[in-house]
């Protein structure tokens, strides 16, 4: 367990790829997760029509993103030297084809390629190619790019790779640099001066130059001090490896991120990854704490599971209305932060024992959450004097007593309004699960 003490700074206002889109976190679906390589037009189109006929797309997901693997693998077009779409995969005219059918849903469509130069699955990548391939996404009709981190050639490479933090090989973290054994980059290091930062400002600078605003995911898996040079580059930066659906991992990344939030606000998103929520593996109270946290933390909401099969509860919680509404708040777009980490001290680093009582403003008032990492329930409280925003009203007193402002409570799983609370709201909270409430002012 190692402690941390981190420099607040605050994130850019803009992000550099200014196109007009990306204010809001990006909500939608990606086939990774559910599908990896065995991907085809018809899973595309199921999953389309599946987030219109669900709801999904009334309550916002908009995106239906194709993942890796969707080009042929021998190589690019030998005369206009374009990446070429898997014919047998996608046989309506390519990607376009498909492109237009999404479109047709009112959904918007996403494309795949790696900063390298093949992708991770082995297939034909974007580097030196970045001018041609962002004008062919953009006659295609793409809305979203994720850009990915697989096979750098040598002259692209950094001589280290930041600091993502965590207790491996007995690292010293001190202020987010890791000292010691490790990859890790000296303190001071100009980040922005990176291959790494350069190799995605490229791409920033192709997808600027077409005719059509792409959103611009970037994925470089937290290396290269992307947390100083990402919002000046694209609409989100993954912030860490890849996830699964071992809880252990969504932990460890949820641990990760929450302590890059300082960079989120309007434009740009420390991204954690994509959504396991459906997938087999988590328990209830697993998907309900993923999925709060990471919309609470205003990552993308991009859903990975197979949306044929997906059962009621899962779907009711990707739905939350609540939880929605805060993630996609246009007046507030700080996140939610933890205002006491629990278990451990607080900017206590722990990837078994992350932060657990979170809380961020929003439109709708306040949304409190507790977290229990343990596997048995765990008997909380959530206290008004702790929480950023409302100490000081939670307090008003006027004479003895009279005049002292309480806070109404919604739970935000069950939409119950909860009644009033003066000081505190005690909850008891499953193993693994997640206690939210939205507080109003408005009681006495």
């Amino acid at each position: 367990m190692l402690s941390l003490v981190l420099q607040l700074a605050l994130a850019p206002a803009v992000a550099g790829l200014a196109n007009g889109i990306g204010r809001l976190p990006a909500m939608g679906w990606n086939s990774w997760n559910a599908y990896h390589c065995d991907i085809t037009e018809a899973k595309f189109l199921d999953a389309a029509d599946k987030i219109v006929s669900l709801g999904l797309k009334d309550v916002g997901y908009e995106y239906v993103n194709i993942d890796d693997c969707w080009s042929v693998k021998s190589g690019r077009d030998p005369t206009t030297h374009r990446i070429v779409p898997d014919p047998e995969r996608f046989p309506d005219n390519g990607i376009q084809g498909t492109a237009e059918k999404v479109h047709a849903l009112g959904l918007k469509i996403g494309i795949y390629s790696s900063a390298g130069t093949e992708t991770c699955a082995g297939y034909p990548a974007s580097i030196g190619y970045e001018e041609i391939d962002a004008a062919t996404w953009a006659e295609w009709g793409i809305d979203y790019l994720k850009y990915d981190n697989c096979n750098v050639p040598a002259n692209w490479t950094d001589t280290c790779n930041g600091c993502v933090p965590d207790s491996k090989l007995g690292d010293e973290i001190v202020n987010g640099t890791c000292i010691g054994p490790g990859n890790w980059c000296p303190v001071g290091y100009n980040y922005t001066a990176s291959n790494t930062a350069e190799r995605y400002r490229i791409m920033r600078d192709a997808l600027a130059n077409q005719n059509r605003p792409i959103l611009y995911s970037i994925c470089d898996w937290g290396q290269g001090g992307v947390q100083e040079w990402g919002n000046a580059t694209g609409h989100s930066w993954r912030s860490t490896d890849d996830i699964n659906t071992n809880w252990s991992k969504i932990v460890e990344l949820l641990n990760a991120n929450s302590f890059y939030l300082n960079h989120v606000n309007f434009w740009g998103r420390s991204d954690p990854d994509m959504l396991e929520v459906g997938n087999p593996g988590l328990s209830a109270a697993e998907a309900r704490s993923h999925f709060a946290l990471w919309a609470a933390m205003k990552s993308p909401l991009l859903i990975g599971t197979d949306l044929a099969a997906i059962s009621d509860d899962n779907l009711a919680i990707l739905k939350n209305k609540h939880l929605l509404a805060f993630n996609q708040d246009d007046v507030y777009g700080a996140p939610a932060t933890p205002y006491k980490w629990g278990t451990n001290p607080d900017w206590t680093f722990n990837v078994s024992y992350p932060a657990e009582y979170w809380s961020g403003e929003y439109q709708g008032g306040t949304l409190a959450l507790v977290f229990n990492p343990y596997s048995t329930s765990q008997a909380r409280n959530i206290t008004f004097s702790e929480i950023p925003g409302l100490h000081a009203k939670a307090h008003h007193v006027q004479g003895r007593g009279r005049g002292r402002k309480g806070y109404r409570a919604t739970d935000i799983w069950t939409d119950k309004d909860l009644g009033c609370f003066m000081d505190y709201i005690a909850v008891d909270v499953e193993g693994h699960d997640t206690a939210g409430v939205v507080l109003r002012e408005g009681c006495r």
